[in-house]
């Protein structure tokens, strides 16, 4: 298999690091494309992505007439490339000159996988979505310690195994993401990369973390405007994981439990959000 790269940003409201990004990408060993999905940003993303676009012919955009949300911005800078490999970075997300190449050696080492990096903040801790378990949905009704997903890093295992990793970045081969059927679009803007981690475990591939790679993770720019929006959609996008995944298994009313569980935390983390933006 070629060694080409293709990257691919969706962008919302990102003018704060869309810059730095892909300044970064363009620098980085075997991109051979960029494409920047903008999905109707209110400020000047798309005119820096355009400045980009100008100045090298690996980058080009897609300008969205409104928001249809990650997953679908997601494919349709599949769509739009053609390089064997793909990579999936947050416009937040700092990759060196080396990231991406080394993790798409370790995806190909590991027999075509799907394989994320450690995310650090610019406070420098480690964001604990990048190395995650599946929900058990059924058990957070019972047990606190169920609703943590993190997994700590294993010392031992510089390429770690795990069930999730974070959508912020991911690197894995196109015909594993075409075969698939790439990111369902039905989610919005969370929980589609544990649904996505989980069909291409089921498709038979690998998903793990490659402990040794670190990334500069801005995390929340976009998002902080919209608070109840984006609350909203985190609690659907369980929402949807559940009835995907877990539902068919369980009775009426653990579903009906879930559904509770689920939705009675929105105005809580709505309250959280809008407190942490003052």
């Amino acid at each position: 298999m070629s060694a080409g790269i293709a990257a691919v940003v969706v962008a919302y409201d990102s003018e704060e690091t869309i810059d730095a990004c892909l300044a970064r990408l363009r620098v980085a060993r075997d991109v051979a494309e960029v494409r920047v999905v903008d999905n109707a940003s209110r400020d000047t993303t798309l005119e820096i992505v355009q400045r980009h676009a100008v100045a090298d012919p690996r980058v080009r955009f897609i300008a969205n007439p409104d928001n249809p949300g990650f997953a679908v911005g997601c494919n349709q800078g599949v769509a739009a490339s053609v390089a064997p490999w793909l990579a999936f970075v947050n416009p937040d997300c700092f990759v060196e000159v080396d990231t991406l190449a080394r993790l798409r050696d370790t995806a190909d080492g590991l027999g075509g996988a799907l394989v994320g990096a450690v995310l650090r903040g610019e406070d420098g801790i480690a964001d604990p979505a990048a190395r995650r378990r599946d929900p058990d949905f059924a058990a957070m009704l019972h047990s606190r310690a169920a609703r943590a997903l993190a997994v700590p890093r294993d010392p031992d295992r510089p390429v770690q195994p795990v069930d999730a990793v974070s959508g912020a970045l991911m690197v894995l081969p196109r015909p594993l993401f075409d075969r698939i059927g790439g990111f369902d679009e039905g989610y919005r803007l969370h929980a589609e990369d544990l649904d996505l981690c989980r069909r291409v475990r089921q498709a038979g591939a690998g998903v793990a973390i490659d402990n040794a790679v670190e990334v500069l993770h801005v995390r929340g720019v976009s998002s902080r405007a919209r608070p109840l929006f984006v609350e909203w959609h985190k609690h659907r996008g369980l929402w949807r994981y559940f009835r995907r995944f877990e539902a068919g298994r369980r009775g009426a009313f653990v579903r009906g439990a879930v559904f509770a569980m689920i939705w009675g935390r929105l105005p809580f983390a709505v309250l959280r959000a809008v407190a942490g933006r003052r």
